[in-house]
């Protein structure tokens, strides 16, 4: 009934300690720096390292796993009999998850006597992460692969995801603001307040001064969100800036009472787009 393995990818942002104790099967996401003939998987440079260098100057350009990469990581698994139900990076920020749906169906024609799910969560950072979480607490439940796969995806669109940038410059390289919003954001010290919608893109939502403002508005985002009677698993996230994800976690706890599970570093993948200072939080509400 569970000769199954869950899997997912390193935009999860869980450590590999994390997933090696959940028994989570991880495809590593990779990056190139600019300048540089070399790839790099998502776990290959220490994030503190990778964000001071972006404070430098590195600009790390991202990619998607291939259908074939897609293959070797599914195959082994299969190989031991087992079942497999992958969690994947958002559709609507990659074409990552595509990939591996391909595979899973060209995979499907050789082992037709094993099952190959693969669910697009919709999400990114650690909220893929809690997702993933989730799943692992539903399998030591008991629930069979079917179970856990149809749990995910009723409450993927109930799974919120809100963050904060300290410097509009990484989201102006990747065109999530202009120029000029980047320069003027910049000087009178706005930070934007965004979110992953339904379709799992990136919206702005909403524009605070300061940065004690935007973390305090992260934490109200949880107040006016959160659902009554659902998982209560808090996850934060944040791009070498602890002191600032603690201080969230401390905020949550003082006025809501709410333990936060996990803060977990934001990987290059992610952090690419997002810059250092990037801070992030993740729990399920009534509606993201």
């Amino acid at each position: 009934m569970n000769n199954y393995i869950i899997l997912t990818d390193s935009a999860c942002d869980l450590s590999r300690e994390k997933l090696n104790e959940l028994n989570i099967g991880c495809c590593p996401l990779t990056f190139t720096v600019q300048e540089e003939a070399k790839e790099y998987s998502n776990y290959d440079l220490e994030p503190k390292e990778f964000y001071d260098r972006m404070r430098e100057g590195l600009v790390a350009k991202t990619s998607a796993i291939n259908i074939d990469k897609f293959k070797e990581f599914f195959e082994p698994y299969l190989n031991e009999k087992k079942d497999i139900l992958y969690l994947g990076f958002s559709s609507g920020l990659s074409t990552t998850f595509n990939c591996a749906k391909i595979a899973a169906e060209e995979l499907s024609e050789k082992y037709p006597d094993q099952k190959i799910l693969v669910l697009d969560t919709l999400c990114a950072s650690a909220g893929q992460g809690l997702l993933v979480y989730l799943a692992y607490l539903e399998k030591e439940k008991g629930g069979n692969i079917e179970d856990v796969f149809n749990y995910i995806e009723s409450i993927k669109l109930n799974l919120c995801h809100w963050f904060t940038v300290d410097d509009l410059v990484y989201l102006k390289r990747g065109g999530r603001v202009s120029s000029t919003v980047a320069l003027v954001g910049t000087v009178l010290g706005i930070k934007p307040i965004l979110h992953v919608d339904n379709e799992g893109h990136l919206t702005s939502f909403s524009k605070v001064r300061g940065r004690k403002t935007a973390i305090m508005a992260l934490a109200e985002k949880y107040n006016e969100l959160h659902k009554e009677n659902a998982p209560k698993e808090v996850f934060i996230s944040h791009a070498d800036c602890l002191a600032d994800a603690q201080s969230l976690a401390n905020i949550l706890k003082e006025n809501h009472n709410i333990t936060v599970n996990i803060i977990a570093d934001i990987g290059p993948v992610i952090g690419a787009h997002s810059g250092p200072g990037t801070l992030a939080i993740f729990f399920i509400g009534n509606e993201r």
